[in-house]
Order: C-alpha cells, then sequence, then structure tokens
C-alpha cells in the first residue's frame, strides 16, 4: 500500500496543469451563430429608399472629400444621375463585397506579426517492477523568440496585401461610376425611343386611314394599301420590343444601384455630357492616377514582400524552454534552447517561387499599362469619330428631316397626299433621330471610358468606410491615411 501512494504523482502536478490549462482556454474566442435570413435581406433592400438618414451622412463625407455628389440628395422628386451614382457608391453589390474582402486582408493585417504560442508540455512515467520505483515526471513551457525578424515582415507583407484590397476598392468604386453613367444613358436611350416608335405607329396609323380612302376612291390598289397596313403591324411591334428594351436597361440599372428590380421609383432621364477640362499628357495622367495601374502597384508591392519574408525565413528563431521534473525524487529544473541550422534547406524553394512571382507581378503591371494606353487611344479616336457624325446628324440631317416632315404635312393638309412619300418620311425621320440617339450614347460612352482610364483628379491613399456594417459603404480618398503597408494600422477600417 505504502508502494502505491509513493507512486502516485505528487500533489504539485495537479495544479500545475490546472493553471496551465486555465491560461490555454483565456484566450479561446467563443463562437455564435449567425443565421442567414435571405426574406430579411429582401426586406432591407425594399426599405433603402425610404430610409435615407444612412446615405445622408455618406454623401456629407464624400463632400468633404470633393466627390461629385448632388447639391440636394432628394429622392422624392425622382432620381437622377448623381443620385444614383450615390445609390451605387453605397449599395452596389459588388462593392459591397469587395469591402468585406477588405475586412478579410485587415483582420489579416491585425493579427499579422503575433508571437507563437508558448508550448506547455508534460511527460510522466511509471516503472512496471516490483522495485517500486516513484513516479517520474516533467512540465516544461517552451517559447520561440523571433530574432530572425519574421514577424516584422510579416506585418509589412499583411499590410501590403490589405493596401491592395483598399486599391481595389477604388478601382471598383471608379468602374462603378463608370457602368452607372452608361447605364443611366442606355435606359434613357430605351426610353427615348420608345417615345419616338410611339409617336411612329401614331403617324403610320394617319397614313394607312388616309390609305383606307384613297383604297375607296380607288386612287391606291389593295397591294399598295396592304404594304402599308404591313409597316403599321411592323412599327407596332417595334414598340413592344423598345418596352422589353426599356424594362430590360431600367432592371439593369437597378440593379447597380442595389435597388430590387421592383422598384417604383421614378428615375430621371438624362444625356448630358459631362465637361471635362483639357489634359495636357493624357498618357502620363493615365501613369500617374490610373486606379487599375495602381491595384497592379500594390500587387507588386505585396510580392516584394513575400520575397523579403521567404528570405528571413531562412534565417533561425530561437525556442527556449524550461520546467520543472522530478526523477527518483530528485527535483529537477528543466532548460532547454534550440535552433535550426539553415544549411541543407535554407528555404530555397520559397525564395525562388517568390522572386518569380515578383517577375511576374512586375509583367502584369507593364502589361497592363500597355492594354490601357491602347484603351485610351481607342476612347479618344471613338469620341472624336462619333462627335464628327453628331455634328452631321444635328446640323443637317435632323433639321432637314424635321424640314420634310412639317412640308409633306402641308401638303397632305392642301389634299395633295402621296401615302408612300409620307410612309417613306416618317420611317427615314425616325431612323435618323434614332440614329442620333444611339450617337449620344456613344458619345457619353466614350467620355466615360476616357474618365475612368485617366482616373481621379484627386489621387491619394484610400480609407474604407463601412458605413452600415455589412459591407455597404464607400472608400473615401483621404490625403491624412498613413497605408497599411506603412505599418500603421488605418483610422477606418473596412471591418467597422
Amino acid at each position: 500500500m505504502d508502494k502505491l501512494l509513493s507512486a502516485r504523482p505528487p500533489r504539485a502536478i495537479a495544479p500545475a496543469m490546472g493553471a496551465a490549462l486555465v491560461c490555454l482556454l483565456a484566450g479561446c474566442q467563443s463562437y455564435e451563430r449567425a443565421p442567414l435570413s435571405i426574406a430579411d435581406h429582401r426586406d432591407s433592400m425594399s426599405a433603402r429608399l425610404t430610409d435615407t438618414e444612412p446615405i445622408a451622412g455618406f454623401v456629407e463625407r464624400l463632400t468633404a472629400q470633393g466627390w461629385e455628389v448632388p447639391a440636394r440628395f432628394d429622392l422624392s422628386d425622382g432620381i437622377s444621375l448623381p443620385e444614383g451614382e450615390v445609390l451605387a457608391l453605397f449599395y452596389n453589390a459588388d462593392l459591397r463585397l469587395a469591402r468585406l474582402d477588405a475586412g478579410v486582408a485587415l483582420a489579416n493585417y491585425e493579427t499579422a506579426g503575433l508571437w507563437e504560442d508558448p508550448e506547455f508540455g508534460f511527460d510522466g512515467a511509471e516503472i512496471l517492477s516490483p522495485s517500486g520505483s516513484p513516479f517520474e515526471f516533467g512540465l516544461t513551457l517552451s517559447l520561440t523568440i523571433p530574432i530572425s525578424g519574421r514577424l516584422g515582415v510579416e506585418k509589412d507583407r499583411a499590410g501590403a496585401a490589405y493596401e491592395a484590397e483598399l486599391r481595389r476598392i477604388v478601382d471598383a468604386e471608379w468602374a462603378t461610376r463608370a457602368q452607372v453613367r452608361s447605364a443611366w444613358a442606355a435606359w434613357t436611350v430605351s426610353l427615348n425611343r420608345l417615345s419616338l416608335l410611339q409617336d411612329t405607329v401614331v403617324q403610320t396609323e394617319r397614313i394607312v386611314s388616309i390609305a383606307d380612302r384613297l383604297e375607296r376612291a380607288e386612287e391606291l390598289t389593295r397591294v399598295e394599301a396592304r404594304l402599308l397596313r404591313a409597316a403599321l403591324v411592323q412599327a407596332r411591334s417595334d414598340v413592344a420590343q423598345a418596352e422589353r428594351d426599356e424594362i430590360r436597361t431600367r432592371i439593369a440599372l437597378l440593379g447597380l444601384m442595389g435597388l430590387t428590380p421592383d422598384t417604383e421609383a421614378q428615375l430621371l432621364p438624362s444625356l448630358a455630357t459631362r465637361a471635362t477640362p483639357p489634359v495636357e499628357d493624357p498618357v502620363q495622367r493615365l501613369i500617374e492616377a490610373n486606379t487599375a495601374l495602381a491595384v497592379r502597384r500594390s500587387e507588386y508591392q505585396v510580392a516584394e514582400e513575400t520575397l523579403r519574408l521567404e528570405v528571413r525565413k531562412q534565417y533561425p528563431d530561437i525556442t527556449i524552454g524550461s520546467g520543472y521534473g522530478s526523477e527518483d525524487d530528485d527535483d529537477r529544473l528543466l532548460l532547454g534552447v534550440s535552433m535550426p541550422i539553415p544549411s541543407l534547406n535554407a528555404n530555397r524553394a520559397g525564395i525562388a517561387d517568390a522572386r518569380a512571382q515578383r517577375e511576374v507581378a512586375r509583367a502584369t503591371a507593364e502589361t497592363t499599362f500597355e492594354r490601357l494606353a491602347r484603351e485610351l487611344a481607342n476612347a479618344q479616336a471613338e469620341l472624336n469619330a462619333v462627335r464628327s457624325q453628331l455634328a452631321f446628324y444635328e446640323s443637317e440631317l435632323v433639321p432637314m428631316f424635321d424640314e420634310q416632315t412639317s412640308e409633306v404635312d402641308q401638303l397632305a393638309d392642301l389634299g395633295e397626299v402621296d401615302a408612300f412619300v409620307l410612309l417613306e418620311t416618317v420611317t427615314q425621320t425616325y431612323a435618323t433621330k434614332s440614329r442620333l440617339l444611339d450617337l449620344r450614347a456613344a458619345e457619353i460612352a466614350a467620355v466615360t471610358e476616357i474618365d475612368r482610364l485617366l482616373g481621379p483628379e484627386q489621387s491619394a491613399s484610400p480609407a474604407p468606410v463601412s458605413v452600415d456594417g455589412e459591407g455597404n459603404g464607400e472608400t473615401l480618398f483621404d490625403d491624412t491615411h498613413e497605408t497599411a503597408a506603412q505599418g500603421d494600422t488605418p483610422a477606418d477600417g473596412a471591418s467597422q
């Protein structure tokens, strides 16, 4: 019995193990369920135009940072293009995902460069022999000391990755504004084209009624009258297609603004062309301010920091451990030191891979510039060609057909009627004005594309702000913001 008692572990072991367990659990986080409810999200989407308080504060922040915003943000009298841009910046689905992705990068940045957790160890042995040797045990606590400086480089790399995510948000926001402007022009064109076709149907119905009268008077054959009636049927069919196009472009526009397809808000048509100041050296402006190139630069910085980290990993860290043990009833103080020797591996594979990835990032940035320069040249050529065509249509063709329509109407009032001349006039007038709408939309698209490629005039470090905690918000250009790559935590984080 005495042998059994002496073989038991000392009483000091249990408290020590309990204390170690408490220390282990103290740093653990708890799990909370967060159920997904699509129905609740649908309700929140439906209330976006009625609950405008968050957007009002958002507009104030945009104004403070120099963004173009409407002088008066009021959705009760309809949604204008500037107001639509604000809604898109706040609610656009792609921007929401981009901001939440930046929140992931921010979380990685905030937790990067932490020391590894200390390790607690316990060894025990009971010799199964008649000698009845006492229980042997050892308690150890080891800690890795990062003398290589690897953790600081990990922090810098995580900061560069966070900076890259911020730049992607800025690029996505800038592209979203361009998409809204082009989509607004496309919807306005479809709405105006529908109005033109409806007028065409009314005028064609008038021609068909005249043709019926001429047919009864045997001044027009049945075959000729049938051609005019067929033109009326075709015009009515075109109206049905135009109605579908207007609905399609409206839904696409509402989607960019983060609104539901059945939103009944009034959209205000706009085909106004933005007046942009001339740029002395567009290519240089593209290099300095293009948002996509800014993303490529930040990605190259991530590759640079990755290579720096892989190089630093070849230098060893020291692991120091100490503890308490007992063997043959002799208490012992344990101490251990370990350090890998970088002679055989030395992280050669990681360094080689990171060096190659850096060259890929360099080539990606350079080829992106080449592509953007070509796109800028094409957009400028497109704008010049469209404006040249617009000059012909606005100064010559449209006035010519307006005059033709007026003269034909006067002849019809005098009884000198040629139904086919009337139909041809109506058809050509519609075709000319429809083409004019397409040219105006093309002009807006070209101007918008040039603005997108040249980038914002105010180029500074981005600081993301999530207004409602769900990714709805904006990335502002903040001159005072220190980027994560510089080692400072941003004041406004995407996780807020």
